[in-house]
């Protein structure tokens, strides 16, 4: 069996933790893996590595390529597919089947998200195993019991019993709680976005549901096909159109984390009924008289006398909410958009092809960074037209060509890169190399660079 991991959204419901160029799928909620991660993970109690597709955004490559190193799996690198824009899971998703069949030959398919959080128990194997059955006939979607009336949440009403499952009566879009009420009560399951096919059968419901989606990826440009193609999710250009689609329950610990009340219920309480997570190892969290909040935080944070609250600190953003009103929170990062403030696009911490930096003080006519370099990696080779840097290496051993001249620097050493002279960054050794960056000069963009060679970006 194929599987299709889905890694392309954006997760603006859970700023200021997810970012565009960040987003929940690559965020670390439990232990130390992320979303993506784990999702790989429950692909392969089902799939090879070698039968595992990826479609995500171009932005995420390097994101997905070192999630998967991270955890030892060797996904061919030709089995995840860049869309050059979203357009929602339809495209996403009728994208990774064709290029799976045209690979194959017919085959079944099990389709993931990458941004949910599931608890991969043995009804879940189970469900899929039989899902099998009855896949080359139906489009197969999972439906999760119901573990209390969730407003949050698309629901499904099962119909005629099958051989493994029902056919779907109905789709019904997110309820207001007295809804929801009566749809746990009368049997509907939980909407859990995962899917299970055959390859052809999907592309000819597609076809016959939605044919411009067919159309569009036609031929075999994906840029081509993007700019024409509908942008529209599965449930909407087909779930809810065939007459081929089937549910089968599951009986699994599942949430789609698409609010933080949805996080608070998944993480472990202290016995206020407080979920805390620290993120870094400057955090720490005292709480006094407060109980049902969620607190994320990278610095020490204290509460006193509050209730019900989700309390977000970044570092660079600080996000206050009722729990009850988080929803909200989407609109808050539709206003940054519109004010054009790049913390919606991404953290004070940015990832990059061979490592990260982290702004640590941004003032006028220079700007302090650090950047970390994994083993092995290197920056481009560029140079900027309005800035100079000073550069002292802090930890780890880097390798410096400055205007073709190269040296090696050791912690405590530093050097300095004229404004206009090419340059690079190496770490030639088998730990990470740290660097702190000081800019000078009139304009301090990162867009003030010109890369003479790169990362196929």
């Amino acid at each position: 069996m194929y599987t299709l991991i889905l890694a392309g959204g954006k997760g603006t419901r859970l700023w200021p933790l997810s970012r565009e160029l960040m987003p929940k799928q690559f965020i670390r909620f439990f232990n130390c893996s992320s979303l993506f991660q784990m999702t790989v993970r429950r692909a392969l109690l089902l799939s090879s590595p070698d039968e595992i597709y990826v479609v995500a955004n171009r932005e995420y490559r390097f994101r997905v390529l070192d999630d998967l190193s991270g955890i030892g799996v060797k996904v061919p690198e030709d089995n995840i597919l860049l869309e050059p824009r979203g357009k929602n899971t339809l495209p996403a998703i009728y994208w990774g089947v064709k290029t799976v069949s045209e690979r194959n030959g017919r085959s079944k398919i099990l389709v993931l998200p990458s941004d949910h959080y599931i608890d991969p128990n043995e009804d879940y194997v189970r469900a899929v195993r039989e899902g099998e059955e009855i896949a080359d006939e139906y489009i197969i979607t999972f439906g999760v019991k119901p573990t209390r009336p969730h407003t949050g949440y698309g629901y499904i009403k099962p119909g005629e019993k099958l051989k493994v499952g029902f056919r779907v009566d109905e789709f019904k879009e997110k309820p207001d709680e007295e809804r929801a009420k009566i749809y746990m009560n009368q049997g509907y399951l939980w909407n859990s976005g995962m899917f299970l096919f055959d390859t052809d059968l999907f592309m000819e419901e597609v076809r016959r549901a939605i044919p411009s989606v067919a159309e569009a990826f036609s031929s075999s440009d994906p840029e081509g096909a993007y700019e024409s193609v509908p942008d529209i999710s599965i449930d909407k250009g087909l779930m809810e159109r065939t007459d081929k689609a089937a549910v089968i329950p599951l009986n699994v610990s599942w949430s789609d984390l698409g609010s933080f009340n949805s996080l608070y219920e998944i993480l472990r309480k202290d016995d206020m009924g407080n979920a805390v997570k620290v993120n870094s190892r400057d955090g720490s969290y005292i709480q006094l008289r407060s109980s049902g909040n969620l607190i994320i935080t990278e610095r020490l944070t204290a509460i006193v006398g509050v209730r019900d609250l989700v309390i977000v600190d970044t570092g660079d953003a600080l996000l206050v909410a009722d729990r009850e009103e988080d929803q909200g929170v989407r609109e808050v990062y539709e206003e940054l958009v519109r004010r054009g403030d790049e913390r919606a696009l991404d953290h004070r911490t940015v990832y990059r092809p061979w490592g990260s930096y982290t702004v640590l003080e941004n003032g006028d006519r220079y700007k302090v960074k650090r950047l970390t370099l994994l083993p092995g990696r290197r920056l481009s080779l560029q140079r900027h037209y309005n800035r100079s840097e000073h550069w002292v290496v802090v930890r780890g051993t880097a390798k410096i060509i400055i205007d073709g001249e190269e040296r090696v620097l050791r912690p405590g050493e530093s050097t300095f890169i004229p404004m206009g002279s090419v340059h690079r960054l190496e770490n030639p050794g088998k730990i990470d190399l740290e660097v702190i960056e000081v800019q000078i000069g009139d304009y301090l963009g990162e867009d003030d660079i010109e890369r003479l060679d790169d990362y196929k970006r």
